[in-house]
């Protein structure tokens, strides 16, 4: 399972629905467990973006069908990075020339 960054800054349309954000990141959890993703949690947060939500997904490919869909919607731009715990960092470096 890789995890995943989604930061999010809401489009006119979703901000003008700002009420109805929690249930679409209901909606959202469901969406990424029915496809063997996890949210592991979101954020309302202040700054540059508007929610960060942090998810692991078994494969790159998974990821990135979830968060085309959520930007599908129309509520949100999406920036996604994939993150690397320590454990996988540590194993990355270790094999560097």
């Amino acid at each position: 399972m890789g995890t995943y960054i989604l930061l999010s800054r809401w489009t006119a349309q979703g901000v003008s629905h700002v009420d109805a954000a929690p249930a679409r990141i209901d909606a959202i959890r469901r969406q990424f467990r029915a496809s063997g993703a996890e949210v592991k949690d979101a954020y309302l947060v202040m700054g540059r973006y508007d929610t960060v939500l942090i998810f692991d997904a078994p494969d790159d490919e998974t990821a990135t069908r979830l968060v085309l869909s959520i930007g599908k919607a129309g509520n949100v731009h999406t920036e996604t990075l994939r993150a690397f715990r320590e454990d996988e960092f540590k194993r990355l470096v270790a094999n560097l020339p």
